[in-house]
């Protein structure tokens, strides 16, 4: 298997960014002295011949959507290559294991898995051809060579920084990997149980240099939360301004650290900060509680205040439908978004995100979630769910299609808020008397935002 490309990764979806989901096992590899192909199905089609070539595909799954397009792509790769040896990678292939051992996948590797998938090819190459499946995640320490990048990472169909009316290109790195925290929505502590691992920092640094002298004019810090090690953070965003300073950043931070660590914010900035995006989830307490997020909407309205303060805007995401999330609820987190000025802050993706329960989730152990759970869906890899007020699935479903709609004709974040409450109103049988659409000025100025909407 160390023929050129007889070892294929195949990347399917991560949030537009170029994937480092190929690109750290790629160099992994060429490390152990094989010469991996990339593929990235988010921007480039299912290439036969290379499938053809591949003795091992290896399909990362870091995210739920990545994982449905990686089971369509494992059955046309068993088509094409019957006898190719097909190994899901990432937090979604630990949480659908058994799933995935009982069709697509001949093994499943999950947490600090690019030794391990070394080691799994190095089997295969040696003759042994049917290996055990790994199925437990992996949590040792690795050295971690530089990502081997496939090309450039402003390329077609790749994320760039809109601000100012520009776009940039955006590159894409992780000093972290893992959490420290136990959210129970999340698929993270499943699998790393509380644990998170530092990138050492010329790796981090040598992997952005790269990036940025392949047109990278904004970097993306792509871990679960920047703020786990708030020391790692400050080194690697001084270093980055030291070496670029014209190139800014975002990183992705809980409510509670910044809150927290408000100290640091106004480091950030100086540093070249221009957004951080934040796992808001809700303005209600309860279901905050439900989630186990480790903050209450009273840190929420803090965080807004002191991210404003230092000049970063804060992008929420949420989950918009719970099993706990009332209608008054909803509409609440709508007038939020007005009266904090978030219109421009938020993509409306966010208002029909639906709270997703997959096979390993923490949730399912709590009488709270059990009394809502349905079956599980394999074909969905996800279990159902149903609110115990039936105007809510019949909004998620309304709301997902204006959304839909909204972002097939590009239009404006604050229209497309409009109608998403007036369907919501029109379910309660309420309006707030007297109350006419924002007026939102056509010049107004948007805060700083990747082009690529969030999905999961």
């Amino acid at each position: 298997m160390r023929g050129q490309g007889q070892v294929l990764l195949v990347s399917c979806y991560e949030l537009g960014h170029q994937p480092l989901g190929t690109a750290w096992p790629a160099a992994f590899l060429e490390r152990a002295g094989f010469h991996p192909a990339q593929l990235d199905l988010a921007v480039e089609p299912l290439d036969d011949d290379a499938v053809r070539r591949a003795r091992f595909v290896g399909i990362s799954v870091p995210m739920h959507t990545a994982l449905r397009l990686g089971v369509r792509a494992a059955e046309r790769i068993r088509k094409v290559s019957p006898d190719a040896f097909i190994c899901f990678y990432g937090l979604y292939a630990t949480l659908n294991a058994r799933y995935l051992l009982q069709g697509p996948a001949d093994a499943v590797l999950g947490g600090e898995l690019e030794q391990e998938l070394v080691s799994l090819v190095e089997q295969l190459t040696a003759g042994n051809s049917r290996p055990l499946p790994a199925v437990a995640p992996v949590l040792a320490r690795l050295e971690f060579p530089v990502p081997h990048r496939a090309g450039p990472p402003g390329g077609p169909g790749y994320a760039k920084l809109e601000r100012h009316g520009k776009r940039v290109p955006a590159g894409y790195v992780e000093a972290t990997r893992g959490c420290l925290h136990h959210c129970l929505h999340c698929p993270i502590p499943p699998v790393y149980g509380g644990r998170f691992f530092a990138v050492p920092l010329p790796v981090v640094m040598a992997d952005i240099r790269q990036q940025v002298e392949g047109g990278a004019g904004h970097i993306t810090f792509g871990d679960p939360d920047f703020l786990n090690g708030p020391g790692q953070a400050l080194r690697v965003t001084r270093e980055l301004h030291a070496a670029y300073p014209g190139v800014t950043f975002d990183f992705t931070a809980k409510i509670e650290h910044l809150v927290r660590h408000r100290a640091l914010l106004p480091d950030f900035t100086a540093l070249g900060c221009v957004f951080i995006v934040s796992a808001v989830e809700s303005f209600s307490d309860v279901v905050l509680a439900r989630l186990q997020k480790g903050h209450t909407r009273a840190d929420v309205h803090t965080a807004l205040r002191l991210t404003r303060e230092a000049g970063i805007a804060l992008r929420p995401s949420f989950v918009a439908f719970t099993p706990w999330t009332t209608l008054d609820d909803f509409v609440e987190m709508l007038d939020v978004v007005e009266e904090e000025g978030l219109v421009d802050q938020v993509d409306p993706i966010q208002y029909s995100i639906r709270l997703l329960v997959p096979p390993g989730s923490a949730l399912l152990d709590k009488p709270w979630m059990r009394e809502h759970l349905g079956e599980l869906d394999d074909a969905a890899l996800t279990y159902r769910w149903t609110h115990p007020d039936s105007r809510m699935d019949r909004l998620h479903e309304r709301v997902s299609r204006l959304v839909e709609q909204g972002a097939g004709r590009a239009e404006d974040a604050a229209a497309t808020l409009e109608r998403i409450r007036a369907a919501a109103e029109a379910l309660a049988a309420r309006a707030r008397l007297g109350r006419r659409p924002a007026v939102v000025p056509a010049d107004r100025r948007r805060a700083a935002r990747l082009t690529e909407p969030w999905f999961c």
